[in-house]
């Protein structure tokens, strides 16, 4: 199990510090781990997220409303939208009642991604902590915004 103070070789002022930087240092950490695993599959976590969005919502979405649900906002949603319909993952949809708005729904080949994705994701990441505790931490960072 890690420990935020050996691992970065510091001590803190206080423990709300400590907290603050554990949660970059581990956002950082769960971030890498998941670029490393998304790239056998030559797509970006956040091109993953796009298709996730489009799946559970089981409809065809507007752009902005997929931007909207991303877990990290991101200016290039667009340019990484314009990627996964390069490999057919996704395909844009004109709306009928209004030409301004770009709407977009996954291919059975974006589902079919996403299937050997679910398969294969690692799920290690939280194991050293029950599913109590996995419900006290994720009502802990809801409290931190």
């Amino acid at each position: 199990m890690g420990n935020i103070s050996k691992d970065i070789h510091s001590s803190f002022k206080n423990d709300k510090q400590k907290a603050m930087l554990n949660i970059m240092y581990t956002a950082n950490w769960i971030t890498s781990q998941q670029n490393s695993f998304f790239k056998s599959f030559a797509i970006s976590p956040q091109q993953y997220n796009i298709m996730r969005i489009l799946r559970g919502a089981g409809e065809i979405l507007p752009v902005q409303t997929i931007k909207d649900r991303m877990l990290q906002r991101s200016p290039n949603a667009t340019r990484m939208m314009d990627k996964l319909c390069e490999k057919h993952f996704i395909k844009r949809v004109a709306c009928s009642s209004d030409r301004r708005v770009v709407q977009v729904e996954i291919t059975e080949k974006g589902l079919m991604l996403l299937a050997e994705i679910d398969k294969a994701h690692p799920t290690e990441y939280l194991k050293n902590i029950t599913m109590k505790e996995a419900a006290i931490l994720s009502d802990l960072l809801d409290k931190i915004r």
